[in-house]
Order: structure tokens, then sequence, then C-alpha cells
């Protein structure tokens, strides 16, 4: 199972770019950054990912975060059913998100910055200023400059229901805060997925050795098609080194769930790759690269 991966050496902090393939891990010639792949088109970066052979254990490196350079993440919202209804459920505004599931336009929100993402094995946060964060399971399209989409991976799109459902204006509040977003550090190649509109997507939340939260979802309950997510994002703005757009959950805990420090997230959407957190707390800072 191939993906594209940021990666490190143990030896050398230098970030690198290579293609994972169950044990190793193959570096890409040509591009030392994600950022510089996704000024290709998809058929050139199919042939370089295709071609990479050789590679090191993947023992001697560590992964980092599927961002870079002046990569972007952004988000869309209310795309499933279940978060229309979470939303109705914890908001004073519940006919905003009525019209926006209805709607033509969707809801896109920018969410992180590269430096600002963590990846597998690091901690998630919670805001200190709210009383219910929540975990956020989601397929992520990864895109080059061009708008293609390039492949898929798994984003935790950490969330305050309660500062969103005080009003749809602190949206931004809600949602960017440090270790609100995660993202698995592989890519799944946009070849290697036959139809994302068909992926199981599971969560369980964990806190010590018992389970908070645990449910299944599939994409094929994705209100809008992913390329049209995609047409909405790149209209009237560029993105030079590609983009991460995350497209939305159907997976949403009771109102009475949420995040606690030491809990462990674990998310898995099939044919694309897992991510696991844990929750570091109020206010955590991930590492920079």
């Amino acid at each position: 199972m191939a993906h594209l991966a940021r990666f490190a050496r143990h030896d050398d902090p230098t970030p690198c770019l290579g293609v994972v393939r169950v044990d190793h891990v193959s570096e890409l010639a040509g591009h030392p950054t994600l950022a510089s792949l996704l000024h290709e088109s998809l058929t050139d970066i199919r042939t370089l990912v295709e071609e990479a052979d050789g590679g090191l254990p993947l023992s001697d490196v560590v992964l980092l975060p599927p961002v870079d350079g002046r990569m972007e993440v952004w988000a869309a919202g209310i795309t499933y059913e279940r978060s229309r209804a979470a939303r109705a459920e914890e908001s004073s505004q519940a006919t905003v998100y009525d019209r926006v599931y209805d709607a033509e336009r969707p809801e896109l929100f920018f969410k992180a910055t590269p430096w600002r993402v963590v990846t597998d094995g690091e901690p998630i946060g919670t805001r200190t200023d709210s009383t219910l964060d929540v975990a956020e399971p989601e397929l992520a399209v990864v895109l080059n400059a061009a708008g293609e989409i390039v492949g898929y991976t798994v984003c935790n799109d950490v969330g305050s229901r309660d500062i969103e459902g005080e009003n749809p204006l602190y949206l931004s509040q809600a949602k960017l805060f440090e270790g609100s977003c995660a993202l698995a550090a592989g890519i799944r190649p946009a070849w290697l997925v036959p139809d994302p509109h068909r992926l199981a997507v599971r969560v369980c939340q964990t806190r010590g050795s018992r389970v908070v939260w645990a449910q299944e979802a599939t994409t094929a309950s994705l209100r809008r098609r992913i390329p049209d997510l995609v047409s909405w994002l790149f209209r009237e703005q560029r993105f030079p080194d590609g983009a991460v757009l995350s497209t939305g959950t159907g997976l949403v805990p009771a109102m009475d769930v949420g995040l606690a420090p030491g809990d462990l997230v674990a998310i898995e959407i099939a044919g694309v790759g897992a991510l696991v957190n844990r929750v570091g707390g109020r206010g955590v800072s991930p590492s920079r690269r």
C-alpha cells in the first residue's frame, strides 16, 4: 500500500519527500518538498511515484505532517446530514445550518498553515475557554496547484462545539487553535482510490481502558461531490504550492461526549490510512517544522 510522505532521517533533521511502501521509504528525486511536487501535473506526479524505488527502512526515519511550503489547509462544513443535525442541536441559530446544507455554495473555512499541523502520534489540543471540544474524523484531499486531486489522507478537524453553537460567527475561534488540525502522515495517491465516495470511516475515542465514543460512517453519505468542493475552493483564489481540503464529517458524538486530556483518538479510513493522536490538554502547542 503506497503512500506519499514527508520524512526525516534520525541522523539528519532535514525534511525529505518520498514514497512509503510496506516498511521502506524511497526518496523522490528532484523534489525535496511536497510543495515543489505539487507544482507538477497529476500525470507527472504519478510517473514519479511509480518510478521511485530502493530506499530506507521506515525504522530509520520519522514521518512528518503532509504539508509544507506555502500550502494551506481548508475544511468544508455541513456536508453530511449528521453534521447538519449536530450543528442544529448545539446552536441557537439552527436554521443557518439547514440553509447551508441545502445551498449551492458550500461552507468552506481556513483551518491551518503547515507549521500548525500535527500528525500521527503527536498531541491534539483543546481550547482553554471551551467546555465541549470534539474530534471530527474526515477524509481530506491533497490538491496540486492546478486543483487536481493528487491524493487522500485522514484529518481530525478538532473543534469546539459550544463556541460555534453560541454564535456561527465564532466559527474561526471554534476551529482554529493550537493542536486543532491533525493529518495522517501518509497521502494515498488518487489513482489508488477507486471511489472516494464509498469509503468506510471509523473512529474510536478511549479514556484509559474505557471506550467513550466509537462510531462508523461512509463517505457515500457525503452530500456534495468532492470535485465540486474543490472547484469552490479554487474559485477566485490560487494555491501555488497546493492545498489540503478536509471534506467534512459524518461522525459526531453526543453532546455529553467531549475530549479530555489523555484521551486517545484513533481514526481509520478504509483504503486511505489511519491517524492516532492523544489529547495533550488545553492550549497544547504542536512541534514546529
